[in-house]
């Protein structure tokens, strides 16, 4: 299950990321972190954009709503959705699991 810390605001998690994928898109669910690829490769912030832009599509809120919090760098991050509730992270992460 994705790990989840919400407030009044909307939610923030953990994203595992793999930057230049042939495929992208959600991946699942990989230690209690969203696993996501993009296309875009990890350099001068292509991929952390990348990564907001398809998180905001896939729960279907603005891209100005996604924001990087921590691992700007890194694989890991760290990423806060405002106007959501866990229930919508969390059922991404078990829709890709279902799926396969």
């Amino acid at each position: 299950m994705i790990r989840c810390r919400e407030d009044s605001e909307g939610v923030s998690f953990e994203v595992r990321v793999t930057p230049g994928a042939r495929r992208p898109g959600l991946k699942g669910e990989q230690d209690g972190a969203l696993k996501v690829a993009v296309s875009a490769a990890a350099e001068k912030g292509k991929a952390n954009r990348a990564v907001a832009e398809l998180l905001a599509e896939l729960l279907g809120v603005g891209r100005s709503q996604v924001t990087v919090l921590q691992g700007e760098h890194r694989r890991q991050k760290v990423v806060r959705v405002t106007g959501i509730r866990a229930e919508a992270v969390r059922a991404l992460g078990a829709e890709r699991s279902t799926a396969g």
